[in-house]
């Protein structure tokens, strides 16, 4: 696990541009798992950049997701597809075809996980992207998570439902429920770059960093894996 600390925020964003371009650079389609939440807008709004003055072409990116609530219309703002299509999609060359979001179709959900896990196990990722919620959570693989699993139904957890209703209106509009990417999926990425800013993310960074691999903490298993990059702030890091 490579570990890079950087003094702020702006710092981190910039440090995760350079990692992931370094990587996605020196491929024709590179495959990217995009991840959400406040954390990597400011990494995606470098990527934005170099499209934008350095005219750096994402034309063949082919771009998927990690996870999507459950029960909110397909145009509501809440949703993952519309943050990515916000913060990324709609201000590079990424053609619309080469972007597949979980649920941004009207498959069964069943029929959706399986058809998801099925393409990240066939296809894996060149780069997957991922944040970590204070209680140690990737994607939505919530405290209890094992490690095989796969792309399937969650129930989120109580914590993560608090942590995400700062975006809403109220705490009850937050979906109870979610696809996630699995475990499985998640690994078998041949790269991964994660990314944790704040002190509210330290004591979840030392589990992931430090402690045992345990289903308490699923950011642990990512310890098992021999290409993670993890850019964290210095508050982030503040218990290393």
């Amino acid at each position: 696990m490579k570990l890079i600390i950087t003094k702020d925020y702006e710092e981190m964003s910039k440090k995760a541009y350079n990692e992931f371009s370094q990587i996605v650079n020196h491929i024709k389609e590179p495959k990217i798992g995009f991840a959400t939440g406040s954390t990597p807008i400011g990494f995606y709004n470098e990527i934005v950049k170099s499209y934008q003055t350095k005219g750096v072409s994402y034309e063949n990116l082919k771009a998927y997701n990690l996870d999507e609530y459950i029960g909110l219309s397909r145009n509501n703002e809440h949703r993952y597809n519309y943050f990515l299509n916000h913060h990324i999609f709609n201000r590079i060359n990424i053609k619309k075809e080469n972007i597949d979001i979980i649920l941004d179709n009207d498959n069964p959900i069943i029929e959706e996980c399986e058809r998801y896990s099925n393409i990240l196990l066939k296809n894996p990722l060149d780069v997957q992207i991922l944040g970590i919620g204070a209680n140690g959570h990737v994607g939505f693989n919530e405290p209890g998570t094992k490690p095989n699993s796969k792309t399937r139904v969650v129930e989120l957890n109580e914590v993560t439902i608090k942590d995400n209703s700062r975006l809403f209106s109220k705490i009850e509009e937050v979906p109870k429920h979610a696809i996630t990417v699995g475990i499985t999926d998640i690994l078998n990425a041949k790269n991964i770059i994660l990314l944790a800013s704040g002190k509210n993310k330290s004591e979840a960074v030392k589990n992931m960093i430090n402690g045992d691999i345990s289903e308490l903490c699923p950011a642990s298993y990512l310890q098992k894996h021999d290409n993670v990059t993890v850019i964290i702030d210095q508050e982030a890091a503040s218990l290393l």
